[in-house]
């Protein structure tokens, strides 16, 4: 995302680069570390002190963002950048980090743009989820294949998942939206009940949360703000191993983001439980399992 709601995008497609901002006025070329969590210690007070109202968790987004524009993103790399206007441009980075100072975005990467733009409307409804989500960067790698069949002028086939935790192929092509589906109707969940999506500046930023051991797939936050919520959402049958990586996002999220009056609590949401997750969330602290529950139906006008 080229800017807020893409304001820049003209001007980077005709310069030739991708950047960030952020309000961190400084070359980053010394600090671009190869793990993005000691660029993030460095740097999120230097944010929260420029940005006074702004809290840990919007911080550590922003950081993460511009660590990864800045150096996460290699040479050679494919970038979708929306221009605002329903299309992407496309374009290969060709460089390493710039720091441009009293220019727009002035933390750049140069990028040599295709000639054509990627309609949005080409796209299967996953990678549209994908690609027009919140937030400044993105990774869409899983979509490679259809991103190159795109790219090369045919449409995409369709796309198989590999994922074998669900059985029944209709259960699965309903439950392939899960997770926007339970963001756009949040407020009419239970969780919506006592918790918020979290939001920055009106933008949604709790969706896919990176975090040091993966993305998160919801962050909440309680209405009164002494909570911070993990959700991981899990397609058929739950194994127990979701415990031990819900705990990781737990263990950052209360380490890297809470403030210090605030409690983390995890929520793994399934189609199906089993007598092993009940036995590790009995003693698994401050976790709960929910169930979801698919189904279609036809009624005759």
């Amino acid at each position: 995302m080229l800017g807020a709601k893409s304001a820049h995008a003209e001007e980077c497609f005709k310069g030739g680069f991708i950047g960030t901002d952020f309000g961190i006025h400084k070359d980053l070329s010394k600090d671009l570390v190869e793990d993005w969590r000691e660029f993030n210690h460095k740097y999120i007070p230097i944010y929260l002190e420029n940005r006074h109202a702004k809290t840990k968790i919007a911080a550590g987004l922003a950081c993460g963002a511009l660590w990864t524009v800045s150096k996460g993103i290699s040479i050679g790399d494919i970038v979708l950048s929306p221009n605002g206007q329903g299309s992407f441009y496309v374009g290969e980075v060709s460089g390493s980090y710039e720091y441009q100072s009293g220019k727009i975005l002035f933390h750049r990467r140069p990028v040599r743009w295709y000639p054509n733009l990627l309609e949005k409307s080409a796209m299967s409804e996953s990678l549209k989820n994908s690609a027009s989500g919140p937030g400044t960067a993105r990774e869409i790698t899983h979509h490679s294949a259809e991103i190159e069949s795109l790219l090369s002028g045919n449409r995409p086939a369709t796309i198989v998942s590999t994922d074998n935790s669900v059985e029944d192929p209709t259960v699965f092509a309903l439950e392939k939206h899960l997770e926007d589906f339970l963001v756009q109707n949040w407020k009419q969940t239970e969780l919506g009940k006592k918790y918020d999506i979290f939001e920055e500046d009106g933008e949604l930023v709790g969706q896919q949360y990176q975090s040091d051991t993966g993305p998160i797939d919801i962050l909440a936050i309680s209405k009164d703000k002494s909570e911070l919520l993990v959700v991981e959402l899990k397609r058929g049958r739950v194994s127990d191993t979701v415990v031990g990586q819900i705990q990781r996002y737990m263990g950052f999220v209360k380490e890297e983001l809470a403030e210090s009056n605030q409690s983390v609590k995890g929520v793994i949401i399934g189609l199906e439980d089993d007598v092993k997750i009940k036995r590790a969330l009995s003693v698994a602290k401050g976790i709960e399992f929910y169930r979801y529950q698919v189904s279609f139906k036809l009624f005759k006008a």
